[in-house]
């Protein structure tokens, strides 16, 4: 054998060897073969991601995988974090009601969890782990929180006779991870019933009708000392030119409304008045009286329905609450999902790319190699110089998508910036999903699945459950004002006799007490009483204003079942294009895969061919780079394939039971039951 063809042997056996991928050295995502992925690439020339080697185990079991290593650290060593919590002002002791309250502070720390991920400067993440950081850290479900006690505190509103302020259940999705807003649910006092009128200025009649009395119990005190002096045009009426007067009164009332309408009034007044004037019998005068009256409502503002109005929409928007938190945690599932697929998409790229460039780098050493010996012409290099620039430039693009895509991810996982894990690679454990079992259920059980499970159903019929209670509301308002009331009042008067009285000896005596404890037992003794029954009744002949409010809430309530049954298509809809892009999504992982397999076939063949010499080592790279360009296709249409069932989960309400997400770990903002 010549020495050429020794060269040739050694070139064709150098490129059919098994590549080492990552083998740059400013790539992150090299794998020891010690260290498999727990779900790897469809791809048998793919690597799984690096990490540490895993502890010795008896020969008799297999070693852990990876992610059961992370899991049994994150087990060991997670510190759980405080729960969210936000304690509720109370009024029952005597001067907290008069306090201002304050809102815990903030906690801006990322979790224990995000710590415990990384290691040898990686953070290593399933897509569980993932879904964990994001219900612990992320800042949209933090903001979405404090709506509960905002619901709460609307509650305790109405039921001091306050209006419904409503919540605010915006499903918000752009303040982390690029992404746009998100859809909106009305939660607050106009039910999410948009409208538009003058100058874009509209008032919902959601919450009109009678007006409803403050439940709360209220105190009045008022006291003043009072002095006058006034010029008289003659004596004979206050038996002096120039009048005198000192008064010293006290007034409390005390006033209590209930929900039937009824309204509970008390007062009372005590005066002294001491003047200059020989004609006063007694100098002071002391007074005091005491009033009770009891009003009820007979048509408009009668009842619990009227008066408590605002209390059952109070209740609906917490169950709002309820329902619009489950579609914000939907939503934000849905959204990390979608960035872990795109995130392992890059990494498989880059791996795919840096692959390439290996491949290229060492075609080109080869046929350096075989220049020298001039086994090839000058321009057989200089293609394959060409094929590493083109390489590295792929290589460049694939690693910043990469970085993003870690950014990205990064960004959706923590509360605040650490530099420390901005600049950290993030390594993706979950290559590959579960199967989905949507994917091959019927459109018929999907959709009934939508119906029961998507929260939005719940929001529009509470929506629509406030409309129709409204009417009630509203119906009272047309009433004519009829009340019944009664009262009744007691007097007492007393004060010590005039020494300067200048009328005559019989006009002068009086029998009346002369002490304050005197004055005060005939207010109460029924010694001088007045009492009352009536009956006051107020008809608008027209009633316009409150017609049209009567007639524009049955017209909203209209508008919610239309919003209703809108809804209800949007969901049919929402599934079926689901299930179509997740079957358009299979089809094509099928169609890459098989073109693949073909591009495998094809590089296996050339680089047969070219150790025999029927093909040059320009025919093996070129096949080499359709393999490449084969595997991104089949990637790309894996991750679509993800993400495709991501959203069907999402269409058909069943992400959190698929991601096994618990509801009240995500109110709370601490992750307490496993997957």
């Amino acid at each position: 054998m010549t020495s050429t063809s020794w060269l040739q042997w050694i070139s064709v056996a150098a490129l059919c060897a098994p590549l080492a991928p990552g083998s740059l050295a400013q790539s992150h995502s090299q794998t020891p073969p010690s260290a498999p992925s727990q779900m790897a690439l469809a791809d048998p020339r793919g690597s799984a991601p690096e990490a540490p080697s895993p502890a010795t185990s008896s020969p008799t079991e297999a070693p852990p995988t990876l992610a059961q290593q992370m899991q049994q650290q994150q087990q060991q060593s997670i510190a759980q974090p405080q729960p969210f919590y936000v304690p509720l002002p109370h009024s029952h002791k005597p001067f907290s009601a008069y306090r201002p309250s304050t809102a815990p502070p903030l906690n801006l720390n990322n979790s224990p969890l995000l710590q415990n991920l990384i290691r040898d400067g990686k953070l290593y993440i399933s897509l569980h782990d993932a879904i964990n950081l994001a219900i612990e850290n992320n800042l949209d479900l933090a903001y979405f929180r404090y709506n509960f006690p905002i619901a709460q505190m609307d509650l305790a509103r109405t039921k001091a006779g306050g209006t419904a302020n409503g919540v605010d259940t915006n499903i918000v999705q752009s303040t982390q991870g690029g992404f746009g807003a998100g859809s909106s649910s009305g939660g607050g006092s106009s039910s999410g019933l948009a409208a538009a009128g003058a100058g874009g200025i509209v008032t919902s009649a959601l919450g009109a009708g009678a007006p409803v009395p403050s439940f709360d119990p209220y105190l009045t005190f008022q006291g003043l000392v009072d002095h006058t002096v006034t010029q008289e045009e003659n004596i004979f009426q206050y038996g002096t030119s120039i009048l005198k007067t000192n008064t010293i009164k006290g007034y409390g009332s005390f006033s209590q409304s209930f929900p039937l309408g009824t309204n509970l009034y008390f007062q009372y007044a005590g005066e002294r008045i001491a003047s200059n004037s020989p004609y006063d019998v007694i100098n002071p005068t002391l007074y005091s009286y005491f009033t009770a009256q009891i009003t009820q409502p007979l048509l408009s503002g009668f009842g619990l329905a009227s008066n408590e109005r605002y209390i059952h929409i109070a209740k609906r928007n917490m169950q709002i609450t309820d329902f619009a938190f489950k579609a914000q945690v939907i939503a934000t599932v849905t959204q990390v999902e979608g960035i872990y697929w795109d995130l392992v998409n890059a990494y498989q790229d880059e791996q795919i790319n840096e692959r390439s460039l290996t491949f290229a780098q060492q075609t080109l050493q080869l046929d350096q190699k075989q220049l020298s010996l001039n086994a090839i012409p000058a321009m057989q290099v200089m293609t394959d110089q060409s094929d590493v620039a083109t390489a590295e430039g792929n290589l460049t693009v694939a690693r910043a998508s990469l970085r993003l895509n870690e950014l990205l991810l990064k960004n959706a996982l923590t509360k605040v910036d650490d530099p420390l894990i901005d600049e950290m690679p993030v390594i993706p454990l979950d290559l590959k999903g579960a199967p989905d079992p949507n994917a091959s259920k019927p459109i018929n059980d999907l959709i009934a699945e939508a119906e029961k499970n998507r929260p939005e159903v719940g929001i529009y019929e509470q929506q629509a459950e406030i409309q129709r209670a409204n009417l009630k509301g509203v119906n009272s308002e047309l009433l004519p004002t009829l009340n019944m009331y009664g009262f009744y009042e007691g007097a007492g008067i007393a004060g010590p006799k005039n020494p300067y009285c200048d009328l005559s000896a019989a006009e002068c005596a009086t029998m009346l007490p002369t002490g304050f404890p005197s004055m005060l037992e005939n207010t109460f003794n029924y010694s001088a009483p007045e009492y009352q029954v009536g009956m006051t009744l107020q008809i608008n002949l027209r009633n316009r204003v409150f017609k049209a409010d009567q007639f524009r809430a049955a017209l909203q309530y209209r508008q919610s079942q239309i919003s209703s049954e809108e809804q209800q298509k949007s969901i049919r809809f929402d599934v079926r294009n689901s299930q179509f892009a997740l079957q358009q999504a299979q089809a094509r992982v099928d169609a890459s895969q098989k073109a693949r397999d073909l591009a495998q076939r094809t590089f296996d063949i050339t680089a047969q061919e070219q150790k025999l010499g029927a093909k040059s080592s320009y025919d093996t790279l070129v096949a080499q780079q359709n393999l490449a360009v084969a595997e991104s296709a089949l990637v790309a249409a894996q991750t679509a394939f993800e993400k495709a069932k991501v959203d069907i989960d999402r269409a058909t309400g069943e992400t959190l039971e698929r991601m096994g997400v618990s509801i009240d770990d995500a109110k709370s903002g601490v992750v307490s039951h496993a997957p």
